[in-house]
């Protein structure tokens, strides 16, 4: 990494590491549903915790999170680890969260992934019923060397196992493209590196759609090796002083809820209003906004036109809540609960469905994603 990578936090950083520090304490609301001892946090390339303009990263963003709810405090177990930058983090973090703070005491490691046998055998450890700490990996390596699909595609056979995938999508294009790092290379792409190198329309598209056909061969991947259900959600970085895209931030689920958790919170900090039909990513641009405010909540005309369409396609004809159809339909699509608010209202006020509510309550909003707001397109 580079050593003045921690100098200054760029917005585009501060996006990655609040998305996922909005994400864990709502993913930890699901996952008690069902009674658990506790809840683990894994960051494997944690850094120190902080920038030198004293900024949070992920690691103290996070526990700042944690720390003001009194069950999360109980519940929560951090497990840190960071070759280089492990008793950096220990010291800023005690610093603010005191020994005491959490009930489960967190941990603070210095080995590198890859490389470590108790890191990969604890990954890919056999799932056990129940899973007695169900937990989120933030893997986060600062490019893409040390990424190992079937060993992270076993993490997430255990019950409540989630990953959010921080991966440098530059090299790994660099990398396909001029046939290096070949052994790299089949780590991440275990079944289809090869047949991606020869696939004409990976070698003949733009950028823009290489990019997506190597994304769409990591989701592949990932449920081949998972063998199940999996929902897969990617955000996307652009770069600061270019169009190139740089990085993306990719969320794995085998649950419904937590694929619609991940899909509202990444709604939230798309500045762009991503056309998510065509490209299929919530993205974040920082010339597009004032580094003052990272995020609007504008997605644009295109998603609610493409998502309005298809919503009368499917049930034309149909009567039911607005919560069943978001149920049945943003599952295979990466359509948040905005859009179908949005979609739904639109279509509303276009006459094209009418909406009344069961519960007697006069309702400022035509439409509310809820078992009583009652939708018939007759």
């Amino acid at each position: 990494m580079e050593k003045d990578f921690f100098e200054a936090q760029t917005a585009s950083s501060k996006i990655k590491a609040t998305i996922v520090a909005q994400y864990f304490p709502q993913y930890c609301k699901i996952i008690l549903k069902k009674p658990q001892p506790k809840i683990i946090y894994l960051d494997l390339f944690s850094g120190p915790g902080k920038y030198q303009d004293e900024n949070y990263s992920t690691p103290l963003l996070l526990a700042t999170s944690c720390a003001s709810n009194p069950i999360l405090k109980q519940k929560v177990h951090f497990l840190f680890n960071d070759m280089e930058y492990s008793d950096e983090l220990k010291s800023n973090f005690f610093q603010i969260f005191p020994v005491g703070t959490f009930a489960y005491e967190p941990k603070f490691g210095n080995k590198i992934v890859g490389e470590d046998d108790k890191i990969t055998n604890y990954l890919s450890k056999p799932p056990i019923t129940p899973n007695p700490a169900p937990t989120l990996l933030f893997f986060d390596p600062y490019g893409w060397k040390t990424i190992d699909t079937i060993v992270l595609a076993k993490f997430l056979a255990n019950w409540g196992n989630e990953i959010f995938l921080f991966v440098n999508i530059k090299r790994i294009n660099q990398s396909i493209e001029v046939g290096k790092f070949d052994d790299m290379m089949r780590s991440l792409f275990p079944t289809t590196i090869e047949e991606l190198r020869r696939n004409r329309k990976y070698n003949s598209a733009t950028v823009h759609e290489r990019l997506s056909l190597i994304m769409d061969n990591l989701a592949t991947e990932f449920k081949k090796a998972v063998n199940g259900n999996l929902f897969t959600c990617a955000f996307k970085f652009q770069e600061e002083d270019s169009q190139a895209t740089s990085h993306f931030i990719i969320h794995f689920t085998k649950h419904p809820k937590g694929y619609e958790l991940v899909k509202q919170i990444y709604g939230e900090y798309d500045n762009i209003g991503a056309n998510l039909e065509k490209d299929g990513s919530y993205t974040f641009d920082v010339k597009k906004t004032d580094r003052a405010n990272y995020a609007t909540l504008d997605f644009g005309n295109p998603n609610i036109e493409a998502l309005s369409k298809q919503i009368l396609q499917e049930f034309s004809g149909k009567k039911l809540s607005a919560k069943s159809l978001f149920d049945q339909h943003h599952v295979g699509n990466n359509w948040g609960p905005k859009h179908y608010v949005d979609a739904l209202r639109d279509l509303h006020k276009r006459e094209k469905v009418k909406a009344t509510y069961t519960d007697k309550i006069d309702h400022k909003m035509a439409v509310l994603l809820t078992d009583q707001c009652i939708l018939d397109f007759n």
